[in-house]
């Protein structure tokens, strides 16, 4: 227990009972899984403002990840392809995750090989602004890859 007026240390229930009583505060128990439990002597509305307010800071420490999506076809030419090349360079730059992946409608499903090398072109050209997480993989009439940026 922890609190002013008293020495700390190891006391029963009702002496800490008491003791909070006395001084006019609140026992809150702090940490319930060790024996003996840990408590102290706090007002407990104050406790609770502390803990949302702990909260509120590690929420907002989080860094807070932004996927960006770039789609190609299997058959997308050069200029395509290096005008979606330049928006990846610029969301990697910001700081984002890429995600880039081609879409197959129909029986374009049968040139999934160049699905492949489009994207493994695309995570070649990157390779100064950004690493790529995962290889392509196909998901039903997608194939996907993701890019994450390099560390500054």
């Amino acid at each position: 227990m922890v609190g002013e007026g008293f020495e700390p240390g190891v006391y029963s229930i009702e002496e800490a009972l008491k003791i909070a009583a006395d001084q006019g505060v609140d026992l809150v128990e702090i940490a319930p899984n060790v024996d003996p439990p840990v408590c102290k002597v706090v007002d407990y509305k104050k406790f609770l403002y502390e803990q949302k307010k702990k909260q509120k800071e590690i929420k907002a420490k989080a860094a807070k990840v932004v996927v960006k999506e770039i789609r190609f076809g299997p058959h997308t030419d050069d200029h395509d392809f290096n005008f979606k090349k330049n928006h990846a360079i610029k969301f990697l730059q910001d700081g984002c995750k890429v995600k880039a992946f081609v879409f197959f409608r129909g029986r374009e499903i049968v040139f999934k090989q160049q699905g492949e090398i489009l994207l493994l072109r695309f995570a070649n050209e990157l390779e100064e602004y950004g690493k790529a997480e995962q290889l392509p993989l196909l998901e039903g009439k997608r194939m996907l890859m993701v890019l994450t940026p390099k560390k500054k």
